[in-house]
């Protein structure tokens, strides 16, 4: 019986000490905004706020500025009945200003150049640093149509890239989980792309293709400090897209940017945007983001490409391609990768869908 009385005791000194908690206005701003970002109970919240003693008076402004963010309308009562309980306390403090940090100043001339050229020499020599591997390629295509009477559409397409003497070869293999066998892109119809695996970085570096380079900024890529260069190359060796439906050609003047690690100038990044297409052919724009990371092939790393999003629109509607590279390994004679995509199942294409015109896109 006296145990039960004592702790009956402690629990009572407890419920006290929390009716008291003292907390300053930036406090519990901070509990406040917490609350809302988290989206708890307003009514839990509400009955913390009975339990709170504010040392500083809570401003009208204040509490709207909660109500404004989400703040529930028990909570706002709560906040209501501290600014009346805290009329007679003294301010509180202006905030603290923000901590302004000077932006890091561009590299001077000197530098732009080395790393220009480091970034030259690493993407002319890409390839043939490269050992002789496999991997497989899966890319989830989204076709949203501009004619309103059709739904949109997908699929997926999983391929087995073979790099082989510093060249990539590509194998279709499966398309919506089915396999399927001699089967290439143009086949497969819809927008389709292919050079962004080594070709890419190799057509933005070599000299004969004139890119002009420019100092963009610097990022933060991955957790390291990255240059990042703007590019453009004229249409004379720009991006060739050709409508098979059409029978119609175009090469693109392209811009771009490209990233490189501060420390290694090795490319990290790379995009790429069509300009200047003439209004009168069939495809408007596109653009194109390539991600590498570095990859385990056989206990050695090599930087490979990890990610493609291509996006591109026509006069018959907007194009979404995503593609990852995955299972990374050593080419045998006889290796070959058996492997079931493990991303989302493809959209089912409507049967009442209009067939959507081939294009391929190579730069």
């Amino acid at each position: 019986m006296h145990r039960l009385k004592f702790i009956f005791v402690l629990l009572a000194t407890a419920a006290i000490a929390l009716a008291q908690r003292p907390m300053t206005v930036a406090d519990l701003n901070t509990f406040i905004k917490s609350q809302i970002k988290l989206k708890a109970d307003d009514r839990t919240t509400a009955e913390f706020l009975r339990k709170v003693k504010l040392t500083q008076k809570l401003e009208d402004k204040a509490v709207e500025e909660l109500q404004g963010m989400g703040a529930g309308p028990k909570t706002v009562a709560a906040l209501r009945k501290l600014e009346e309980e805290s009329a007679g306390l003294g301010a509180a403090p202006p905030p603290p200003p923000p901590v302004v940090v000077a932006p890091l100043p561009p590299p001077d001339s000197v530098e732009q150049a080395d790393v220009l050229a480091a970034m030259r020499e690493y993407a002319l020599n890409y390839t043939a640093k490269l050992p002789n591997f496999l991997c497989v390629q899966i890319t989830r295509r989204h076709y949203d149509p501009k004619d309103a009477r059709y739904r949109p559409m997908g699929d997926t397409i999983q391929e087995q890239i073979n790099f082989y003497e510093h060249k990539e070869n590509y194998k279709v293999q499966m398309h919506n989980g089915v396999s399927v066998h001699n089967v290439s892109h143009e086949q497969l119809g819809g927008v389709t792309s292919s050079g962004e695996w080594g070709s890419m970085l190799h057509n933005i570096f070599t000299p004969e293709n004139g890119a002009q380079f420019d100092w963009d900024h610097w990022a933060t890529w991955r957790g390291k400090r990255t240059y990042v260069f703007s590019y453009r190359i004229e249409k004379d060796h720009g991006y060739s897209m050709t409508d098979l439906e059409a029978h119609k050609s175009y090469t693109s003047a392209y811009t771009g940017l490209v990233y490189a690690d501060k420390e290694t100038r090795e490319i990290q990044r790379i995009t790429l945007k069509t300009v200047e297409i003439p209004a009168d052919f069939t495809v408007k724009d596109v653009a194109l983001t390539l991600d590498y990371k570095a990859t385990d092939i056989s206990g050695h790393l090599y930087t490979l490409p990890f990610r493609f999003e291509l996006d591109s629109i026509d006069i018959h509607g907007k194009n979404n391609n995503q593609a990852d590279f995955k299972m990374y390994q050593v080419y045998g004679a006889d290796t070959t990768i058996t492997f079931v995509d493990d991303g989302a199942a493809p959209e089912e294409q409507p049967k009442d869908q209009a067939a959507k015109p081939p294009v391929k896109k190579q730069p």
